[in-house]
């Protein structure tokens, strides 16, 4: 295995080269070695020798403040030793500096190689050589739109002259790379960076980009789009207000601003339909209007800022503009906020701050350049100061000295902090009449991008700085905080890892001592204002946390991901209890305070499940009262117990007895502990239990609002899910027991939590007492249908197995088998009522509905309902329960007089044990 490592693109030093595993990755070693600053960007082998090797090496390094692509370390090299030795193959290759270079050898052919080389003086080209690398010829100018973000190349595995060149449009070359077309982009998207042809039919691609893959079976006329991998890089997210769900609004890489719901009533949960889009390109900050979620601001690279009313889908550009003869740098990510103080105010910041106090349609200066008016071309960028001829010099990069961070006071208006791309921060207590600059905080790299500056929500004097200087290879996380607007710093980075640059931050809305960080990799929360951290591991990938934002209605943490979409952690509040109180998490068990739980009907519009595997959902909440609870400790067995007092006996050096068989039995007969939720209505009767396994540490289990099905149980029977009709609103309790080898005691006191009906029915019940009354019936109903049914088929098969030991015991007269056909017959014709006419159904003919129909209609036009019952399902019902009450009577009497009295004939007789008899033993 080959890895080509690019080295450390952002900043001096770092591993570089090509490096080579003959163990399938177990272990590395350095191939081919490249001078610091350089790196391998490509690699390719030729597949009739696994010995020969081509490599391109690339010197390349990017700063905050700039882009250098090229230099002169970068070339090509061949191995023929397997990587032993190398030497540059640039017989052909421009004369000067060159920039990224990708490499292909053609399948067809291996003797041809193609390159794509970028180049200082306009030099850049398409290469070809057609003798293993020993010379190479220019075929055209052709280059990528962007060699440091493309720059690949692919050969066709079927056609020598056919090279793929992946660039913002992909082009095609089918002369060996004398001229270029570009690969067909009917409805998919730009920026593509993977490729990978069919070897057995040139027509069927894979191509993979900015806006997800795509797959043609007819090389790029058509497209089929894979909508089922939920992958989006979002720079900044916001959740709105929105009733009775929020949206949450996120600016992405290059695929728009968009909006979504963070939950529905679907049961299919929340589908790529329900987003919306706000506006186009690489979409940053978004802010939506605090009362009126209708109103929504977005924008895309370099602070080209909209105003969005989502009712007519109106678009209004509100982008300050420059004065005459004004120059402003606005930043690829530019920050973006709606005043606290009021919903109409807007802030926006280039070098300069900006403020609107009409919703965009007016700005006014209220800063002058608040960065440190550097000079990016007087820095130094690999030991020296570049020339403009240097290789793709500050290409694709913000223009270096703005702002990156800025935020108002919740406690203090006016009071605005702002944090630039050059290590400067600002804050002004004014509304920015006057303005102090910070700098040199502690050890705060000098030039280091100020990622986030917040405002803390209790305290006017305290705010928080985080600083990102990943792109000078510095990684660490610097995070600090001040209680004095920013006259002195305490840095709070405390145990966070040493290699995890900081993105963004959020405190609690209650608790200043609840803090949460996004990183390059991860989140992490802090119970005790920053001296210690832990990593959140419920559920969240490795991925970088580019923004955070909690929605204060529903107390949740929206997470915005850089590669992985949004998460939400769904009440976030027990953190904040143990932040409040550590001792809460001291008791043997706690039930943490519980949200108030929505009850509506889950619809089922749009919730079918035969669009297939590509079609994407993202799951909603789950649907009900969500319990959080915290376990001290393990509950454990008796085994559990046994093992650890060996292993503590083998520990010391001794020998542990083996335990007797009737200590090995005891284990076995144990019964596995489990945890109970006892849920109590007002009246304080018991409406549901749910079970939980024993889990040390913070757990969730959730209660669907439903009472328990009165169905009967079997061995596999989950009773958590084994679930009847739904309860009414109101309030409830919830209390945690635990069992012990059977025993149950009680861990928690109830919480109380309510029960709240949505209120989105067209028409509404009138009488929510006489509902539940109905809808309890009919779940009784059910349950006692369902074990007439079981009771009905037991009995026939008894009777069929009586008639069997009839025919085989002796003594036993005819006459008795006669008995037993009229049992049959009279089994039958209840059959025949209970669960309708087999005879007429298996010829397709019409019937009176049994009582299993109207019973199975009533529940299935009830049960996606909080509507008042029919008077049609009412009469039904009566029906129903009539003719159950007939029925179970002569069942009854089938099975208490009947079938009894033919088993006393079989007991006097000694026959063979049928089911419903005693055995008996005369000794």
């Amino acid at each position: 295995i080959y890895v080509a490592a690019q080295g450390p693109l952002w900043g001096p030093g770092g591993d570089r080269g090509l490096y080579k595993s003959t163990d399938g990755g177990s272990t590395w070693e350095l191939s081919l070695e490249i001078s610091e600053n350089t790196g391998v960007t490509d690699v390719v082998y030729d597949p009739r020798d696994p010995d020969v090797l081509y490599a391109a090496s690339y010197q390349r390094r990017r700063h905050t403040w700039t882009l250098i692509n090229g230099g002169p370390e970068s070339a090509i090299y061949k191995s023929v030793d397997a990587g032993k030795t190398w030497n540059k193959i640039n017989k052909g290759l421009p004369g000067v500096d060159l920039g990224r270079i990708g490499l292909a050898i053609s399948p067809v052919d291996p003797d041809i190689l193609y390159a794509i080389v970028e180049a200082a003086e306009d030099k850049s080209g398409f290469y070809r050589s057609s003798n293993r690398g020993a010379s190479w010829e220019r075929r055209s100018d052709h280059v990528s739109t962007s060699p440091q973000y493309y720059q690949e190349i692919v050969c066709d595995p079927n056609y020598v002259d056919r090279v793929y060149s992946l660039s913002t449009y992909t082009m095609i070359t089918n002369d060996g790379g004398k001229s270029f077309d570009r690969l067909g982009l009917s409805e998919r998207h730009v920026d593509d960076h993977a490729l990978w042809i069919n070897p057995d039919n040139s027509e069927h691609l894979i191509i993979g980009g900015d806006g997800g893959v795509y797959d043609s079976f007819d090389r790029g006329e058509t497209w089929r789009f894979f909508q089922n991998m939920p992958i989006t890089q979002f720079y900044r997210i916001q959740a709105d207000n929105d009733k009775p769900f929020y949206n949450v609004y996120g600016g992405t890489q290059d695929n728009n601003s968009l909006g979504g719901p963070s939950q529905t009533t679907s049961e299919g949960g929340i589908y790529n339909q329900d987003w919306i889009f706000v506006v186009g390109g690489d979409g940053y900050e978004p802010q939506i209007d605090p009362t009126n979620p209708d109103i929504i601001y977005g924008q895309w690279q370099y602070g080209n800022l909209i105003r969005l009313d989502k009712k007519t889908g109106e678009i209004t550009g509100i982008k300050p503009i420059e004065e005459e003869g004004e120059q402003l740098k606005w930043n690829w990510d530019t920050p973006l906020l709606i005043s606290p103080h009021s919903h109409t105010r807007l802030y926006i910041a280039a070098d300069k701050v900006f403020r609107s106090d009409d919703r965009g349609n007016t700005w006014k200066k209220i800063s002058d350049d608040l960065t440190r008016k550097i000079d990016r071309n007087q820095l130094e960028v690999m030991g020296k100061v570049w020339s403009p001829e240097a290789v793709s010099k500050n290409a694709s990069t913000s223009l270096f000295g703005n702002i990156v961070s800025l935020v108002e006071s919740e406690v203090q208006e006016d009071l605005i902090w702002v944090g630039t791309d050059d290590g400067l921060i600002h804050v002004t207590t004014n509304g920015g009449n006057d303005w102090k600059q910070i700098d040199g905080i502690q050890d705060a790299p000098r030039l280091a991008y100020v990622a986030d500056i917040y405002a803390s929500r209790h305290d006017a004097n305290t705010a928080y700085a985080i600083f990102n200087n990943h792109k000078n290879n510095d990684f660490k996380p610097y995070i600090y905080k001040t209680n004095d607007l920013g006259s002195s710093w305490t840095k709070i980075s405390g145990n966070l890892p040493e290699n995890e640059p900081l993105w963004t931050l959020e405190e609690d809305t209650e608790s200043p001592e609840l803090l949460f960080v996004g990183t390059e990799f991860s989140l992490y929360y802090s119970l005790n204002g920053g001296q210690k951290w832990m990593k959140f591991k419920g559920g969240l990938p490795t991925v970088a946390v580019r923004d955070l934002d909690i929605q204060e209605r529903e107390q949740d943490l929206v997470i915005g991901t850089f590669g992985r979409g949004i998460y939400i952690i769904d009440d976030y509040t027990p953190f904040r209890e143990i932040a409040k109180n550590a001792n809460s998490i001291d008791k043997e068990g706690t039930i943490f305070p519980i949200k108030d739980a929505l009850m509506f009907q889950q619809s089922t519009m749009t919730g079918r499940n035969n669009f297939g595997a590509t079609y994407y959902r993202a799951e909603n909440p789950p649907y009900g009262a969500t319990f959080t609870y915290h376990l001290k400790e393990n509950i454990k067995t008796k085994k559990d117990i046994r093992k650890k007092e060996e292993k503590e006996v083998i520990e010391k050096g001794g020998t542990p007895d083996y335990p007797t068989f009737a200590e090995l039995r005891e284990e076995d007969l144990e019964e596995s502990p489990y945890l109970l939720f006892v849920i109590k209505n007002e009246n304080n009767q018991v409406i549901r239990k749910l079970k939980a396994g024993v889990k040390e540490g913070i757990s969730r289990i959730t209660w669907d609002l439903r009472y328990a099905s009165d169905s009967p149980l079997s061995l596999k029977t989950n009773i958590n899910k084994h679930s009847g009709m739904p309860c009414l609103p109101g309030e409830y309790s919830v209390e945690m027991h635990k069992s012990i080898d059977g025993n149950i005691t009680q861990v928690t006191e109830p919480i109380k939590f309510t029960v709240k009906l949505l209120d989105n029915a067209t028409i509404p019940v009138t009488d929510k007492l006489a509902l539940d009354d109905f809808r309890k019936k009919v779940q009784q109903m059910v349950g006692v249908v369902t074990a007439t049914d079981k009771k009905l088929k037991e009995m026939q098969d008894k009777i069929q197995i009586i008639k069997k030991t009839i025919k085989t015991s002796e003594g036993a007269s005819p006459d008795m088998l006669e008995t037993a056909r009229k049992i049959e017959l009279d089994l039958a014709e209840i059959d025949r009522v209970l669960n309708g006419d087999e005879s007429i159904s298996k010829r397709a003919g019409n019937q009176t509905p049994s009582i299993s129909d109207r019973i199975g209609y009533i529940i299935f036009t009830m049960w996606y309902t909080n509507a008042s019952p029919t008077e049609t399902n009412v009469k039904s019902f009566e029906i129903a329960s009539s003719q159950l009450s007939s029925l179970l009577s002569q069942l009854k009497t089938i099975s208490d007089q009947d079938i009894k009295s033919m088993n006393d004939e079989l007991d006097k007789l000694d026959a063979p044990w049928t089911p419903g008899r005693f055995p008996q033993w005369k000794n």
